[in-house]
C-alpha cells in the first residue's frame, strides 16, 4: 500500500511573516512581526465592534488580524508616524483580502485626533515602552522603541479624544511599564476592565501585560496566558489563541 507523501511547507517570503490568510511585508519598518502585535491582535475583544483604530500601525499587521477577526462591515484605520513603514503598512493591505476595509494614515495621532470626526468602539496599540536614552541605529527605530515619539500621556489623551462611550483601548506592555500606564490611565478616567498577564512559561512571572480600558466603569476580568508549554512547544492556550493565524499550527 503506497504511503500518503508527507506534507510539503510552502515557501515562505524571508522579508516577511506568512500568517494563513496574509502576509506581512516588514522589511522597511522599524520594528519587525513579533510576538508582543500577535498577541494584542490575537486577544483584543472584537464583539460587537463598529470601527477599529490601530495606532502606530507599524507593518499594519494587527489591523490586518483585527480585519480577519471581524465582519465585512467593520471599518479600520491604521495610523502610523513613520512615512516608510506607513508605505509598507498600505501595501500589505493592499495585497490582503481586506484592502476595502482598512485605510493607512501616515499622520502623528495626536494631530489625526484633533482632527478626526469618527469615534472608534476599538482602540488598539503596540505603543513604543522606552524611555529615551541610548539612541537606535536609526531615527525610525528609536521612534517605535522609545516614547520621545509617543509618550504615554498623549497617547491615552488621543485615544480619550477618539474612544466611543462604550468601547475599549487596548495596549501591550512590559509588566512594570504596564503597572504605571494603569496608574497614568486611571488618572485620566480611564477604567480598567481587562487584564492580561503573559509569561513565557507557566512557572515564570509574567514579562508582558495586555490591557482593556474604557471610559465606563465595570467589572475588571483578570486572566494569565503563557505562550509555551515545558517541552518548549507552544502551549495549548497560545495555539488556541492564535490557531487561526499561525501557517503550521
Amino acid at each position: 500500500m503506497m504511503q500518503d507523501k508527507p506534507r510539503e511547507r510552502p515557501q515562505l517570503n524571508k522579508n516577511g511573516f506568512t500568517f494563513k490568510q496574509f502576509f506581512v511585508a516588514h522589511d522597511r519598518c522599524a520594528m519587525k512581526v513579533g510576538t508582543d502585535a500577535i498577541l494584542l491582535g490575537a486577544w483584543a475583544p472584537v464583539a460587537g465592534v463598529r470601527r477599529i483604530l490601530d495606532i502606530g500601525s507599524g507593518s499594519g499587521l494587527i489591523a490586518l488580524m483585527l480585519a480577519q477577526r471581524t465582519p465585512p462591515q467593520v471599518q479600520i484605520d491604521a495610523v502610523e508616524l513613520e512615512p516608510e513603514a506607513a508605505q509598507q503598512a498600505q501595501e500589505n493591505v493592499q495585497q490582503s483580502p481586506w484592502s476595502e476595509r482598512i485605510q493607512v494614515h501616515q499622520q502623528d495621532i495626536a494631530s489625526w485626533a484633533e482632527q478626526c470626526d469618527k469615534r472608534y468602539s476599538l482602540i488598539v496599540s503596540n505603543p513604543p515602552y522606552f524611555a529615551p536614552g541610548v539612541a537606535c541605529s536609526t531615527v525610525a527605530r528609536d521612534n517605535a522603541r522609545a516614547t520621545a515619539s509617543l509618550d504615554h500621556q498623549t497617547l491615552l489623551r488621543s485615544a480619550a479624544l477618539l474612544i466611543e462611550e462604550e468601547g475599549m483601548f487596548c495596549v501591550v506592555l512590559p509588566v512594570d511599564i504596564g503597572q504605571t500606564f494603569i496608574t497614568l490611565a486611571q488618572a485620566d478616567g480611564w477604567h480598567l476592565r481587562f487584564r492580561l498577564d503573559v509569561a513565557e512559561y507557566a512557572h515564570r512571572p509574567p514579562h508582558r501585560v495586555v490591557l482593556g480600558l474604557s471610559p465606563q466603569a465595570g467589572e475588571t476580568l483578570l486572566e494569565r496566558l503563557a505562550i509555551r508549554a515545558p517541552d518548549t512547544r507552544y502551549s495549548d492556550e497560545w495555539c488556541s489563541l492564535t490557531q487561526n493565524f499561525y501557517l503550521f499550527m
